[in-house]
């Protein structure tokens, strides 16, 4: 790092100690952690142990620990990460005591290096309500001015930059969906440098994953060298001939569509992908509200009610609805200029990665509208209606995983032979294999009946997973569906739980190839899905067209 002019970022000690510690040490302040998102609070991994930074051990632990690592590396930059309370609620909200804190973790790092400067995250004043303004400042406040840099991971979303870089997190365990605030990107760097008294020291990305939404990281990028907001009608306008080599009106419309409707989220909610397909509900189907439809929020496109929109209040619903904000009839005419325009462009990878993308962003909203439906007349006590639906959903599910396939960008192959790429052996194959499975679906940290908290949080939509994992536990789901309207008796949600999680296990320790490299024409592909699922789509008749497609038994 230092070759290339960079500055490394050591990390200083946070207070997290083995419990082992305890016995050498039996008289430190020491507190048990609580439970971070597992089952059963099972001490295989949660609830560890922090070393209070009042104890004297503190200090002297943080001194080794920095000494320690420059001999290590022959060299500091001065600049150490921790993040004792990221979070991590402290245990009182005495402005006195926060401030003690974070005098003594500092300490911590000064009695190694006199020259350290503490760089902490400022996701811990979005994620908890802990810290309110008093809080925040005795924290802030209990560092030398010129000694703390913060960095503001969410600024694009929830900035909180006084005093702080300005950072964008914009995406969470590197799922996919088409997400972003432009608006927010071209301006708030430049706000935040002219801010009376600012303290801005840098941009950068703090991102979970990156690989998805190219617009996004390509503005971002540049905003370290803009002085002045971008004017961002130009910049989209331009976009599409810089991404794919040349001008088209037609793309150039399109992309100004994705500008004020997916690029455009101003409802200043995290955006973590809960499709139905990659995220699939574990509950009881009665507890999922289906109360109908509600109308645009979008101030450019029309406010009426929209047949594609979902209502989203789940304040009494266990069930987390997929976010959505804005009109997904207007990205469907999006995705109609791009299949319109296509064929100029179709030698470009990068054009084919978008249209990919879309189709799939597309029709995956269109897929939680059949899954509402489906639950509406699991409702209404129709078993012909619910078995249609529940074969309609599966087709889009293999459909989307053939539309998958036609491009690099979104294959599960690579992900599996990259973790085993990295074996020195066979069971350190099996193992990393086992690894890369588990990140993308349960996590591990589960019984026979209760699913990991974490499960789906790295979802993926990739061809592969969907055909292989998504697609099977969606039909588990719906044959107990099915069974408990057959029988006339209760939705088996253990036993629904009970098999989804041995397909989860199997699946994750199965060995199965699947392929690297892309096959099929993806704008051929494309164009077969719009018009199969989304040209004159009406979810209000769905049942219908898909009875009247039984019914001629001719393809759609």
């Amino acid at each position: 790092m230092y070759a290339f002019g960079m500055f490394p970022v050591l990390p200083a000690f946070s207070g997290n100690i083995p419990a082992a510690l305890r016995s050498k040490f039996p008289s430190a302040k020491v507190t048990h952690l609580g439970n971070w998102f597992t089952v059963d609070s099972n001490p295989r991994w949660c609830c560890t142990y922090l070393l209070d930074a009042s104890d004297p051990l503190f200090v002297e632990i943080g001194k080794l620990f920095i000494e320690e690592q420059i001999r290590e590396y022959g060299g500091t930059s001065h600049v150490y990460n921790c993040d004792t309370f990221d979070e991590n609620t402290p245990p009182l909200s005495d402005p006195n005591y926060i401030s003690s804190l974070g005098a003594a973790t500092f300490r911590g790092m000064q009695s190694g290096d006199d020259d350290a400067i503490w760089l902490m995250q400022g996701w811990l004043f979005s994620y908890d309500p802990f810290w309110e303004p008093p809080q925040m400042k005795a924290l802030l406040h209990s560092v030398p001015v010129g000694r703390m840099v913060v960095l503001d991971l969410y600024a694009e979303v929830k900035p909180i930059w006084i005093n702080s870089d300005q950072c964008m997190l914009h995406n969470f365990a590197a799922d996919f969906e088409m997400y972003g605030v432009l608006d927010m990107v071209a301006s708030g760097p430049i706000d935040a440098r002219l801010s009376a008294n600012s303290t801005m020291v840098g941009v950068g990305m703090s991102m979970e994953g990156i690989e998805q939404n190219p617009i996004v990281y390509d503005l971002m990028s540049e905003m370290a060298f803009h002085h002045r907001q971008v004017d961002l009608q130009v910049w989209v306008e331009t976009y599409p001939t810089r991404r794919y080599g040349k001008s088209i009106v037609g793309l150039q419309d399109a992309w100004k569509i994705l500008y004020q409707t997916l690029y455009n989220c101003t409802d200043g909610k995290n955006d973590k992908n809960r499709d139905v397909i990659v995220a699939f509900p574990d509950v009881e189907p009665f507890v999922i509200q289906t109360p109908g439809l509600y109308a645009s929020t979008s101030k450019t496109y029309s406010t009426k009610l929209s047949k594609n929109y979902m209502a989203v209040d789940a304040s009494n619903d266990e069930y987390e609805h997929p976010h959505l904000w804005y009109d997904t009839n207007t990205v469907i005419r999006a995705l109609e200029l791009f299949l319109r325009y296509g064929d100029e462009v179709s030698d470009s990878n990068t054009f084919r990665y978008d249209l990919v993308d879309l189709t799939r962003q597309t029709l995956a909203k269109y897929a939680n509208q059949v899954f509402v439906k489906i639950i509406e007349s699991y409702k209404s006590n129709n078993v012909n209606q619910v078995s249609n639906l529940c074969q309609h959903f599966i087709d889009l599910v293999n459909d989307l995983d053939t539309l998958l396939a036609s491009h690099e960008g979104f294959l599960l192959g690579p992900w599996l032979e990259s973790a085993m790429g990295l074996a020195r052996d066979k069971e350190q194959e099996i193992q990393y294999e086992w690894n890369a499975r588990t990140q993308i679906t349960m996590w591990f940290d589960n019984t026979k009946t209760k699913a990991s908290l974490l499960r789906d949080y790295a979802n993926k939509y990739w061809s592969g997973l969907l055909r292989d994992y998504y697609g099977p536990r969606a039909a588990i789901y719906f044959k107990y569906l099915i069974l408990s309207m057959e029988k006339k008796e209760p939705f088996a949600l253990e036993e629904w739980r009970r098999e989804w999680i041995s397909l989860t296990n199997n699946w994750q320790s199965d060995r199965k190839v699947f392929p690297t490299t892309a096959t099929g024409d993806a704008l051929n592909i494309s164009r077969t899905l719009y018009k199969k699922y989304l040209h004159g789509a009406d979810l209000i008749q769905l049942e219908g067209i898909i009875r009247l497609r039984n019914l001629k038994n001719t393809p759609w």
